[in-house]
């Protein structure tokens, strides 16, 4: 789609500028309002947080080489893009992960909720899943930048991700190839079995509510996280698969759904939550920068 490219642009741009400006927006409303300082508002502080890193990571090189045509990157730049995609993707996961819990625990368990997921805890298990991200995506890159380049050092899509890096090695992958899937299932895997468990506790809990009120309560608290779990991860799992089993999808819908999976969720993440979750809409409605006197 090069002949596109200038105006593939415009729609990328403003996805990116809604991307960080709701991003930022939901950060300085969970930093100013402390009543928002709870185990799920911390949690939506950090995808928050996450969002910001993974878009920013590809979408200003995207820009440049869609308007631009500055194609080339610098190796170690590269490398570099890697770690950031694959580390905070990961983080996202285990934050979306982490939000199941949360959403387990105040329907399951309403009357503990506050002592089973104390700040502390949340404050652990966040750091969990950064510290898992980044400790298990380090050797993706350590283990690449010891490898031969072939002469072609041409990706074929508009950022630096693993397994398009690995095709222009000139040297047995299998060990990459293998860690990659490896770190794909214990990590992408792990969540979607917790989330799916977690889920399935939830629908128990709320079926057996008495009302017909309490039961669209519950689920009304739980819609706005579906959403963002489905936008995080079909997209993702269809990049994923596409890499290294479909080989007779078209390229250009391989790329297109690639950028997508790294701009749609952080775009979408603040949006959504913003229209679901009635504090922070409520605080958007009064102006985000006057605080609470």
């Amino acid at each position: 789609l090069e002949n596109y490219q200038f105006w593939i642009a415009f729609p990328f741009c403003v996805m990116y500028i809604v991307a960080v400006t709701g991003n930022v927006t939901i950060l300085h409303i969970i930093r100013i309002d402390h009543t928002l300082h709870e185990p799920m508002y911390l949690f939506l502080a950090l995808l928050a947080t996450t969002d910001l890193v993974l878009s920013t990571s590809t979408q200003p090189k995207m820009l440049a080489i869609l308007w631009f045509h500055h194609r080339k990157i610098e190796y170690h730049v590269c490398l570099i893009q890697v770690f950031f995609i694959h580390a905070f993707s990961s983080v996202e996961s285990g934050v979306l992960m982490a939000m199941a819990l949360d959403r387990y625990v105040a329907i399951c368990f309403p009357l503990r909720h506050s002592s089973i997921l104390t700040t502390s805890v949340v404050i652990k298990l966040g750091a969990a899943v950064m510290v898992r991200g980044l400790l298990w995506v380090s050797p993706f890159c350590f283990m690449i930048s010891r490898m031969p380049f072939c002469p072609n050092k041409v990706i074929p899509q508009s950022y630096c991700e693993h397994m398009a890096v690995l095709k222009l090695v000139c040297a047995d992958t299998r060990i990459n190839r293998g860690y990659g899937l490896f770190v794909a299932f214990s990590v992408v895997g792990f969540d979607i079995i917790v989330i799916s468990v977690s889920y399935v506790m939830i629908l128990r809990a709320v079926l057996r509510l008495p009302s017909g009120e309490a039961r669209l309560k519950a689920f009304g608290t739980c819609a706005s996280h579906v959403c963002v779990i489905l936008a995080f991860y079909i997209p993702a799992l269809f990049t994923f698969l596409t890499h290294r089993f479909g080989h007779h999808v078209p390229r250009v819908v391989h790329i297109m759904f690639a950028n997508v999976y790294l701009l749609v969720p952080p775009m979408l993440n603040p949006i959504i939550y913003g229209v679901r979750t009635k504090q922070i809409r409520d605080r958007v409605s009064r102006g985000v920068c006057r605080k609470d006197p």
